[in-house]
């Protein structure tokens, strides 16, 4: 490696520090222009760039390519495949569940399982990286960008889990991430949109934020992410852990000993971008501490950022010796994902395999959680009239994304041989289809109402639709949680209230499976939740 390393230009060390992202199914024109000027090290994968397993691996191979055209040294190629329902990747592949839904099993062995099956389909796609598992400890209701993406609120939960993903993730040949260090659980602020603060004490931060992170450090993860996060017990001055050299070099490196890559998180989110701004947000971060750094939409800001890090090495504000450090660390890396893969691919099974699929919906089946059912409304009833509301995801945001997705709680339901209506609304329903539940309703024609939530808390429209449900007294209704649990806050403690964590087909059929009686409400509640209204 310390020849590879010396052999290099300092052009050719500097691109090694980059990760990109572009638009679109093939490889962008302007790709070689960043191969052949810039030798960038690292491209990251968006739902845009994503279709069918056959067209990923032919961009991730036409991506090399045309790379070692220019470069000797192989792409890191990376993606967020959290499962559940961050997944970028979700056609004709085994969607795992996502990390609340396997914190509800409270088992560890189906977390480093779920690893393994993720990471040996990705490897097979050419993606060398996944950004996961994220290790934010979630004990904030009101966090708009974690909740079910975390496996709980409980820090030794979290570390058992995310330390066992790990494992399954690395010994199939794909590098994990830990995310998003320090700890982006307990803020009420998302990040891509503005700065968040954690103003806990610097004992509360070891005893919660960071027991997830040591424990992958003790598993030996390959890479950690920052959080555009302030923590003033860490950083008295505001610095936000990503820009923070006590928080990445003082903290991560030295105390707690981690060796592995540190990847900044997107440079692109507001808490940087509209901050102190991209370009001197990647010098600061490089010189924090940071190994990598991500920069994924823009080219105007990819290229800002690769030029203020180039300008910085010219007047020597970064040495070529810190330089050094971090290549030589990403190096490294890349040469034992090589290694890894060659290892792990007698054991890999074909992408979407009967076996993989069976899996990931035993996972489900273990998840599936009954809150509460005081007033005895499950099972539901197989003879009676059932109404379905279903809440449509219909505009993307950072975190959510619209997925087409044809299987709905209430043709579940239709193929398990009750009687059903379906309603389809929006996350934030209309005038218009409130309008039209309330006269369902007063026709009196349904004897049960089962109503999805997806993060009813955040939503004026779906309260509203909870409360005219509430002034229905004569019907049996069952609240399903198909994302954050948190939207128990908007019901009584007589409601009827399941949490299923995510809404995706295998979810969904084990939902089924569980409000029909055909099979048991196996999940335990890995975050405390408390009905809002008495």
């Amino acid at each position: 490696m310390n020849s590879e390393l010396s052999s290099l230009t300092i052009k050719q060390k500097l691109g090694q520090l980059f990760m990109f992202g572009f638009e679109g199914h093939e490889v962008p024109e302007h790709m070689e222009m960043l191969f052949r000027d810039y030798y960038v090290g690292g491209i990251i994968y968006f739902r845009r760039n994503t279709a069918l397993p056959q067209q990923i691996a032919a961009l991730s191979s036409g991506l090399q390519q045309l790379s070692s055209s220019y470069n000797s040294i192989p792409l890191a190629i990376a993606v967020d495949q959290e499962g559940g329902m961050v997944a970028r990747i979700d056609r004709e592949v085994t969607v795992l569940p996502g990390q609340m839904t396997l914190g509800a099993t409270g088992n560890a062995e189906l977390a480093y399982e779920a690893g393994r099956i993720s990471a040996m389909e990705l490897a097979q796609l050419g993606i060398t990286v996944n950004f996961a598992p994220v290790l934010d400890v979630n004990n904030n209701p009101l966090n708009p960008v974690i909740g079910i993406r975390s496996f709980g609120e409980r820090p030794e939960l979290v570390a058992q889990l995310g330390s066992s993903m790990i494992r399954g993730y690395q010994e199939m040949g794909l590098s994990a991430c830990a995310k998003h260090f320090p700890g982006h659980g307990d803020t009420t602020v998302d990040s891509h949109q503005e700065l968040p603060s954690v103003a806990h004490s610097l004992e509360r931060i070891h005893a919660v934020e960071l027991v997830p992170f040591k424990a992958a450090i003790a598993a030996d993860v390959d890479m950690i992410m920052t959080a555009h996060v302030q923590f003033p017990a860490l950083e008295p001055d505001g610095t936000p852990a990503t820009l923070s050299p006590r928080v990445l070099t003082d903290l991560l490196r030295k105390e707690l000993g981690f060796s592995g890559v540190i990847v900044t998180d997107c440079l692109e989110m507001n808490a940087i971008s509209q901050g102190i701004g991209i370009g001197r947000g990647a010098v600061e971060a490089f010189k924090a501490g940071a190994d990598l750094i991500l920069v994924s939409h823009r080219l105007d800001r990819q290229l800002e950022a690769y030029h203020a890090m180039e300008a910085a090495l010219a007047t020597g504000e970064i040495s070529e010796q810190r330089l050094d450090q971090s290549v030589a660390r990403l190096l490294q890396l890349k040469q034992q994902q090589q290694r890894r893969q060659q290892q792990a691919k007698q054991h890999w099974l074909n992408i979407g395999n009967a076996k993989s699929l069976r899996r990931s919906e035993a996972m489900m089946e273990q998840a599936v959680t009954l809150v509460q059912d005081q007033r005895g409304h499950l099972p539901l009833l197989a003879g009676a009239e059932t109404l379905v509301i279903w809440p449509e995801v219909r505009q993307s945001t950072e975190v959510d994304e619209v997925i087409e997705q044809e299987l709905t709680l209430g043709k579940q339901l239709i193929k398990l041989g009750l009687q059903v209506e379906e309603m389809i609304v929006g996350t934030e329903p209309t005038q218009a289809e409130l309008i039209n539940l309330e006269e369902k309703l007063q026709a009196a024609r349904f004897k049960q109402v089962i109503v999805g939530l997806y993060n009813a808390s955040f939503s004026t429209g779906q309260q509203r639709l909870v409360e005219l449900l509430q002034a229905s007294k004569d019907i049996k209704v069952v609240y399903i949680s198909l994302r954050n649990p948190y939207d128990i806050a908007l019901l009584s403690e007589r409601d009827s209230y399941v949490c299923a964590y995510e809404n995706r087909p295998a979810m969904l059929r084990a939902l089924g499976l569980a409000l029909s009686g055909k099979l048991p409400f196996r999940g335990r509640l890995p975050v405390t939740l408390t009905a809002g209204k008495r």
